[in-house]
This record gives C-alpha cells, structure tokens and sequence, in this order.
C-alpha cells in the first residue's frame, strides 16, 4: 500500500497496526516513494546468538573438509609420469 506523508499523518495508528501484520506500507512525498513503514524484529539474546555462530562454524567446518586435500587437488593435471616437462 502506498500512501502520503500527509494523509499517514491522520491515519499513523492503523498503518503501524497493518504493518505490524505484515502488509508493505510505504510513504510518499509528491508522488514518489519516501518511506517504509517495516515491523521492528524481536532482538536475538546472547545464547541465540551463540547458536548460530556455531551453526555457521559446523557448517564451514563440514564445507572445508569436503573435497581433496588441499596438497592433493591439482593431481588431475598430472598423467602416470608426473608433472609436464
């Protein structure tokens, strides 16, 4: 929904309300968009912050060790003989 700074100004309860709910609710000034009304999100706590810095630890640590090794990954541009002279 698009609405004017100067009409929001009359209806400021009911467009944080509907924003609140999830509607987009955006303010223009002289017919171009200006502002968005967005609910605020809930502040994580320390502890959930905690559990996805380790989340996202296990996930890289799971990532890194995929794959060859890091002294084996060019073996594929090698041949039976060894490296190219």
């Amino acid at each position: 929904m698009q609405i004017s700074v100067t009409d929001a100004e009359e209806q400021l309860p009911e467009l944080v309300r509907r924003a609140e709910a999830g509607d987009e609710v955006i303010l223009t000034r002289h017919g171009q968009a200006a502002a968005r009304l967005v609910p605020v999100g809930t502040r994580p706590t320390s502890a959930n912050r905690k559990d996805l810095l380790n989340t996202i630890r296990a996930a890289g640590a799971t990532k890194a060790c995929a794959g060859p090794s890091a002294a084996r990954s060019q073996d594929f541009l090698y041949g039976e003989e060894g490296p190219p002279k």
